[in-house]
């Protein structure tokens, strides 16, 4: 018989980290815990307080009563928590994990026996324009080729003063650059700064304008001279009809999928799918999981045999992550299996 309990725990960030949310200190995020037969599955479901559909009065309410029918099975309760994605990701690790040889290792794979990496883009916190300069320094030092910029914290000018100084010194063929406007960009205003931003190759966009403008995204995708990525567009979506008419409406370049945020794995292979019908192109990020919940999409991930660089470089962001075989090595996130797991929540 299967038991599960759930647990809080609050990473706290190495140093404040900008967002288009604000400064962040601290992350809350949640496990749930399965036993059978004395063998434990572990899962977490990461929230994203302001970002999160399901960032609602009942979260911890949900979660107990997902404890409490754990007997109704992994598919009655994903079909429950269809508007708790977070818990629908927790639960699908947990499972997973309950069932795996190894309690982290959830898809066994070339990537967790450490004969193969996942290539990453370095990411580049909203800040000052010294303290973005010297994570942009920090990122191409350490052997990263493709570099995603977090933009709208200071002004255009500003940040077009960082991408031009980068491409100054970087072909796009050296360094491939990526920005995230976070929906920062007003409908007419968005045209214009991709223009300018297409004039020094930017491999995309993520969200230059805010999520629910159907009309106005579509009108961007159609005439963008660089492509556009969606992101926050894909939050809140639950039904295959609605994401079908979002991906035909819009038809963006790519789509950017978090687990956490979209319905797990199931979510996400559902929206790649999609978007693979009409041949839009796709790549995974993390949302500020610890390193339990990165884990598993990364995992996750090197199944699908995408080769673009993923965005799944937050490991390193809190001083009390769980220590775990993940390591960043130029620019690669590989799997050291000569390093063990320390999940302690205590």
């Amino acid at each position: 018989m299967i038991t599960a309990i759930y647990q809080k725990y609050i990473l706290d960030f190495k140093r404040p980290s900008g967002t288009s949310r604000g400064i962040l200190k601290t992350k809350e995020t949640w496990f749930i815990i399965l036993t059978e037969n004395e063998k434990q599955g572990i899962g977490e479901c990461g929230i994203l307080r302001t970002l999160s559909i399901d960032d609602r009065p009942d979260y911890e309410e949900k979660l107990k009563w997902v404890c409490q029918n754990i007997q109704f099975g992994l598919d009655i309760l994903l079909k429950e928590l269809n508007e708790f994605p977070s818990i629908q990701f927790g639960l699908e690790q947990a499972f997973l994990s309950l069932q795996s040889v190894t309690t982290f290792e959830l898809f066994p794979s070339a990537f967790t026996r450490g004969e193969k990496s996942i290539p990453i883009n370095g990411l580049v916190w909203m800040g000052t324009k010294e303290f973005m300069k010297t994570q942009i320094k920090e990122k191409i030092a350490s052997g990263f080729s493709c570099i995603k910029m977090k933009i709208g914290a200071i002004d255009f000018e500003t940040e077009m003063e960082l991408l031009i100084a980068i491409r100054k010194e970087f072909s796009s063929k050296e360094i491939e650059l990526r920005v995230d406007a976070n929906g920062g960009f007003t409908p007419n205003e968005a045209l214009e700064k991709l223009k300018r931003l297409s004039d020094l190759e930017i491999h995309s966009i993520e969200q230059p304008i805010q999520q629910g403008q159907l009309e106005e995204m579509a009108f961007l995708c159609e005439k963008t001279p660089l492509p556009i990525a969606l992101d926050e567009e894909l939050i809140g979506v639950f039904s295959e009809i609605k994401k079908e008419e979002i991906l035909s409406v819009i038809q963006p370049q790519f789509i950017i999928l978090k687990p956490s945020l979209i319905g797990g794995f199931n979510g996400s292979e559902q929206w790649i799918q999609l978007a693979k019908n009409k041949n839009i192109d796709w790549w995974i990020t993390s949302a500020l999981e610890s390193n339990v919940g990165l884990n598993a999409i990364a995992q996750f991930t090197f199944t699908l045999q995408n080769n673009m660089p993923q965005g799944l470089g937050t490991g390193g962001l809190y001083t009390n992550n769980f220590e775990s075989p993940l390591e960043i090595q130029k620019g690669n996130l590989h799997y050291n299996n000569s390093k063990n797991w320390n999940f302690n929540l205590s």
